[in-house]
């Protein structure tokens, strides 16, 4: 499926050094997409995106991801209210990776209320450490009891 944001994949030369979008969607017709603030540089999330989520993204400036498990559209703080605004939408060089640059409204992107879904060092014994500061809200508060 094309549209005028998203072209079909071409050549070899032209994925990789031309100026079209061409990304490159697994069979599932996913990509995966790395969210990172765009001041700092600091990873906030990690999801993938479908044609219409990056081609919705692109268009509003509005983060809007795909749900696997929920198989749905997923507009990031949509029921939190931490949105993000894209400032800039990536693509590395063989356009097999989207990296969103966003500003996080509400400071929080991860679903369990920390700035960032990377919060937690893995040490050389296995054990997790929490290296990312405190929680900016209590999901149960947020989303309910799951």
């Amino acid at each position: 499926m094309s549209s005028d944001l998203i072209n079909p994949r071409t050549s070899h030369e032209e994925i990789e050094t031309g100026l079209k979008l061409q990304p490159k969607f697994d069979r599932d017709g996913l990509i995966p997409c790395i969210t990172a603030d765009a001041d700092s540089g600091e990873v906030l999330m990690f999801a993938f995106m479908n044609e219409e989520a990056l081609r919705l993204t692109i268009r509003t400036g509005k983060a809007t991801y795909y749900s696997r498990s929920r198989r749905k559209l997923w507009l990031k703080g949509e029921e939190s209210g931490n949105r993000l605004t894209v400032m800039e939408v990536r693509v590395d060089c063989d356009q097999d990776v989207v990296l969103l640059l966003v500003n996080a409204e509400g400071g929080a992107a991860c679903h369990n209320g920390f700035r960032s879904c990377f919060y937690r060092a893995a040490n050389s014994d296995g054990t997790l450490e929490h290296v990312g500061g405190e929680r900016l809200f209590n999901p149960e508060e947020v989303y309910g009891k799951k």
